[in-house]
């Protein structure tokens, strides 16, 4: 009993170990990275990669997912706010954070995903939807500059992901004062100058 045991427990940490070095993989190369690759960098044999996840799409599916659900909690949690402002500033300080502690988490918006994982398309396509309806609520009352657009989120997050520190606490502390410099840099002032248009990231 107590060797199933500790075999299952095995499984899970090399399942987690998997999907944290296979997230990481895809977001940095996209999914031109071998499966001996990914087994490489997890410490694991390519057999044990299969078994868990038997194609390399159904690795990037569930590498992603956990990312992605997170996301999109984050966001309905903003849009919940009394104040959409308040909700806006919650939910952008709240995902630097997670982006400061798992790399790679706006590529959940921008990588090309496979055709066969529709589900996490349709996933990413709700939690960008929410996101746009808590950007129009924020410009609606008034404190969110009018021109700011989705991509200038995408890439304050993205930029958040360069932050190096050597612990995930003063990772997450400096990504705390990052978000509260965006915040004040997407607040509506009277006579701003208007922003350069957008970059497509997609």
């Amino acid at each position: 009993m107590a060797t199933e045991v500790r075999q299952r427990s095995d499984a899970r940490d090399n399942r987690a170990r998997i999907l944290a070095v296979a997230r990481a993989a895809f977001a940095a190369d996209g999914l031109d990275v071998p499966m001996r690759e990914i087994a490489r960098r997890a410490e694991v044999g390519a057999a044990t990669v299969y078994r868990h996840f038997p194609t390399k799409e159904a690795l990037f599916a569930a590498a992603f997912a956990e990312p992605m659900a997170l996301c999109s909690a984050v966001v309905e949690r903003g849009l919940a706010e009394a104040d959409p402002w308040l909700g806006f500033c919650h939910v952008v300080e709240e995902l630097m954070r997670l982006h400061a502690l798992d790399r790679g988490l706006s590529r959940t918006f921008t990588s090309r995903l496979p055709r066969a994982e529709e589900r996490l398309r349709a996933d990413r396509d709700r939690t960008v939807r929410l996101l746009l309806r808590l950007i129009a609520n924020a410009k609606a009352s008034g404190h969110l500059r009018p021109d700011l657009e989705l991509e200038d989120v995408i890439v304050a997050l993205m930029a958040n992901e360069g932050i190096r520190a050597e612990s995930p606490t003063l990772r997450s502390a400096a990504s705390r004062r990052f978000a509260a410099l965006m915040v004040e840099s997407f607040r509506a002032r009277p006579g701003a100058a208007p922003l350069p248009p957008p970059a497509r990231l997609s």
